[in-house]
């Protein structure tokens, strides 16, 4: 069972797996542990991460990169039509009002969804992963911003699946960092004691997250989050592109941004320089050929240049610093450690504003472009049977306040509730209790909307369905189970409508006007029964307050949820009220805002098995055609070398002459053919230059197979000399067969000599008249025939028995004489103690 986490970045993608040794981030097939974030899409494949990279220029209108801000958004979004103005490829709405991409494939115009692209990227870091295990990978964890609200989750599972993964489950990135820290740590404080808290700050290439979590041992709680999902590397990096675009406008009169493939070379450049003036605090030059209108441009820049154009950018990294400590009610003083990560943290300007807040040493123990990556392999190593790792429980929080809201028929209007407090522990469920008589909705919502980054705050609507009134008219009682799941997503579960049986026993049952006020007590409460995993704390108060509310029959209800004494407890009053209740099952209707419908689903997956059949039928298409210069190439250079001797006149004009005819072809009509057409031109050639292969081959490989059979000769010869000479040795071997053995001795070295005269007067440049497989079968026939007679064993002679029995008994035994001075057993045995000295120790680990 595969065990992998991959942590899907804005720019780049890592892949970590767990294996014996451990949590692991594998290379690709370029030898490089990063995966460019990068799909670019030709006339006959896919090219994905640094072989799309290549294409950036080249093919920039689809070349898809910077995708992953575009999950779960309306096309309508306010951020996607900023970020529109800026992309090389087109954006487009597709038929569910998300955000889709226009790009010219298999030379057709096509429409990809953002759940596509990203499985296509996916579909890349599988193969990845599967290269290192050497299995097939199925099952992993996905890292995401602990920012990202319902829709953009779901899209992030569906292009999973789309990719055929089964996501175990969605970790937010800053927690999947903290698990990377704590789970290896053996000083955390005991359970009982105080909770050490940790600050996780990660500034990646478009956003900023920053996290502060307790740990005790075995178990990490996120206790606050915060964000600024617009702040990253490549905010810095346009900083510096803008001012090379003005100062190029005024000293070469360019118009850098009119045209999309310079502006793509120019971020490229203040990329690298952005790194280089993170190590260097020194004047750096910027040169670029040919960058436009055949012009050579240059320019330079230093540390201080670039901190002072930053400056408004830098002023953004202390809000989020200072709202987890308020969050969280700490004070500078509790925070343990800050550790950063992330690509952007390298930035000298960055990591002084972070150390100036908090007043400590940054701590830069964790690897700051894995450490993500590495955390979803531990998480996935914790959720997989396949391995065994120490306990160590998680508890994630909600980043936003989650509500819900229905119709009202007590107040003729709408109900609402906030269920789920901002930083509520997750994953967590709860029931809630609802007195209906037909089907009703409930809508959830985030109740923050100034908070998020998204400009919809509406979640989804659940209608219960085939809700009935009571026997005797009431309000039916109806439980909905409403839950965060692990991936951080909400959803209503289940719901179930109780019906309540009367007893037939008549003396107990009270009166009916004593069951409306029993039922009037209960519409006058509100009950929400929370149901807390079994790793997470403390539970957090409900919601919401019932008192002062007007309830109806048609209320909802929230009481706090009883334990197992209580309901104990309790049972003798149930007794005496007679009556019973029974749960029936509803369903549940969901209408998820932004969600793929299965139908839609199922097709992506097919087309993405289609595509990953034509990228395979192209790379052996290129394979073939590589094969067919490869031999071209190496044949030529091998005639004019060691294949000279053996080729005849006629042989080498006739393949010199193919071989460049075939390479004139290759590079004109043979540029695209099919695969086929290769495969019958590498016979062509193959059936011209293997014959002065095999040749050349049989020259090597002759003389070490008469070697061998001259060898087996004269090992057997000196055997039968020694049998004829009355060797006591070879005394017990039968004369016949051993006359039988030279006889094939002798013929055997007869043929090997005729062999060996007719094979020198032979020309290299003609076929052998002895092969090196028809020699070495000789051999093998001659060591089948004699080794069973030469190698007979000679007969044991075994002594009488009543000589053993006597020698057993007279045998010296320890402690006598006769017995080792030092009191050892009798040679070849061991006692019990040097046995257990003997044992290696056993690696538990």
């Amino acid at each position: 069972m595969s065990v992998v986490g991959f942590d899907v970045g804005f720019q780049q993608c890592y892949v970590a797996v767990a294996r014996g040794g451990g949590i692991e981030t594998v290379a690709n097939e370029y030898s490089d542990r990063s995966t460019l974030s990068c799909v670019s899409l030709g006339p006959r494949n896919r090219s994905i991460g640094a072989a799309a990279k290549s294409q950036i220029v080249s093919n920039v209108k689809n070349t898809l990169q910077g995708f992953k801000r575009f999950h779960g958004r309306a096309f309508t979004d306010p951020v996607v039509q900023l970020e529109k103005n800026n992309l090389p490829y087109e954006l487009i709405q597709m038929p569910n009002g998300t955000t889709g991409v226009k790009v010219s494939y298999m030379e057709e115009e096509r429409c990809f969804s953002v759940e596509q692209v990203s499985a296509m990227l996916l579909t890349k870091l599988k193969e990845t992963a599967e290269s290192a295990l050497k299995k097939p990978v199925v099952d992993c964890v996905i890292s995401v911003p602990c920012f990202f609200t319902d829709a953009e989750r779901r899209s992030v599972i569906s292009a999973a699946q789309i990719a055929g993964l089964n996501c175990l489950r969605l970790i937010n990135e800053t927690t999947s960092v903290a698990l990377a820290y704590g789970i290896y740590k053996q000083d955390l404080p005991a359970p009982e004691e105080k909770p050490r808290a940790v600050v996780f700050v990660d500034m990646g290439h478009s956003a900023f997250q920053v996290s502060v979590c307790a740990f005790n041992k075995g178990k990490l709680k996120v206790l606050a989050t915060a964000f600024d999902p617009y702040l990253g590397g490549r905010n810095f990096d346009e900083v510096i592109v803008n001012h090379f675009c003005e100062e190029f406008s005024k000293k070469y009169k360019l118009d850098v941004k009119s045209k999309m493939r310079a502006l793509v070379r120019l971020f490229q450049e203040c990329e690298k320089l952005k790194k280089l003036m993170s190590a260097n605090a020194s004047d750096l030059p910027i040169n670029i050929e040919c960058f436009m209108n055949d012009i050579d441009v240059s320019g330079k820049m230093n540390r201080g240049q670039f901190d002072e154009m930053c400056a408004s950018l830098l002023a953004r990294v202390e809000q989020p610093l200072r709202s987890i400590l308020e969050q969280a009610k700490l004070k500078r003083e509790d925070i343990y450690a800050v550790e950063i990560v992330g690509g952007a943290t390298r930035s000298p300007a960055i990591k002084e504003r972070i150390a100036k807040f908090f007043g400590k040493d940054l701590s830069t123990t964790l690897n700051a472009d894995e450490a993500v990556a590495r955390g979803c392999a531990l998480q996935c190593a914790i959720l997989s049977p396949a391995f065994k790792v120490r306990e160590f429980s998680i508890t994630d929080l909600v980043p936003f306040a989650l509500s819900l809201k229905w119709n009202s028929p007590a107040e003729e209007g709408l109900g609402d509730c906030e269920v789920f407090p901002k930083n509520h522990a997750a994953p967590f469920s709860k029931v809630l209790t609802f007195y209906r008589k037909e089907a009703f909705d409930l809508e959830a919502f985030y109740n923050c909307p100034k908070e998020m980054p998204f400009p919809d705050s509406y979640i989804g609507r659940f209608t219960v369905h085939k809700v009935v009134p009571q026997a005797d008219g009431l309000s039916s009682k109806v439980k909905v189970k409403v839950r965060v799941n692990i991936h951080g997503i909400f959803n209503v579960s289940s719901a179930s409508l109780v019906e309540v049986q009367k007893s037939e026993e008549a003396d107990d049952t009270p009166m009916e006007t004593d069951l409306q006020s029993q039922a009037k007590e209960e519409e006058n409460k509100m009950q929400v029964d929370q149901q807390e995993e079994p790793a997470h704390g403390d539970g957090l108060q409900p919601p919401g307050s019932a008192e002062g509310q007007k309830t109806d029959l048609d209320e909802m209800e929230i009481t706090p949820v009883t334990s197992k004494e209580d309901k104990n407890k309790d049972q003798p009053q149930a007794k005496k009220a007679k009556v019973k209740t029974k749960t029936v099952d509803l369903p549940i209707d969901s209408k998820l805002h932004s969600q793929l419908s299965q139908q839609m689903l199922n097709a992506f997956t097919e087309n993405e098995g289609k595509m990953i059949m034509q990228d395979k039928l192209e790379k052996e298409r290129n394979d073939a055609k590589n094969a067919v210069e490869e031999y071209v190439y190496e044949s030529r250079e091998k005639l004019c070398g060691k294949y000279e001797q053996f080729v005849s006149e006629d042989e080498q004009s006739k393949l010199s002459r193919l071989l460049e005819d075939t390479e004139n072809w290759l590079y004109e009509d043979g540029e695209d053919q099919p695969k086929q057409v290769y495969i019958d031109k590498l016979n062509e050639l193959k059936n011209l230059g293997q014959p002065i292969q095999e040749r050349y081959q049989e020259f090597e490989e002759r003389p070490k197979a008469f070697d061998e059979l001259g060898r087996q000769i004269q090992q057997y010869m000196k055997i039968i000399n020694a049998f004829k000479d009355k060797n006591e040795q070879y005394d017990h071997l039968d004369s016949a067969e051993m006359e039988k053995a030279e006889k094939q001795v002798h013929e055997a070295m007869e043929w090997m000599n005729t062999k060996m005269n007719l094979q020198s007067k032979q020309p290299l440049a003609q076929a052998p008249l002895v092969q090196s497989a028809e020699i070495q079968s000789k051999t093998k026939e001659l060591i089948n025939l004699c080794n069973p007679i030469i190698t007979k064993q000679k007969p044991k002679v075994e002594p009488p028995k009543e000589e053993e029995k006597t020698a057993e008994q007279n045998g010296p035994v320890n402690g006598q004489p006769g017995a080792d001075p030092e009191g050892s057993p009798p040679a070849g045995t061991e006692s019990k103690e040097q046995k257990q000295q003997t044992l290696p120790e056993m690696d538990i680990d």
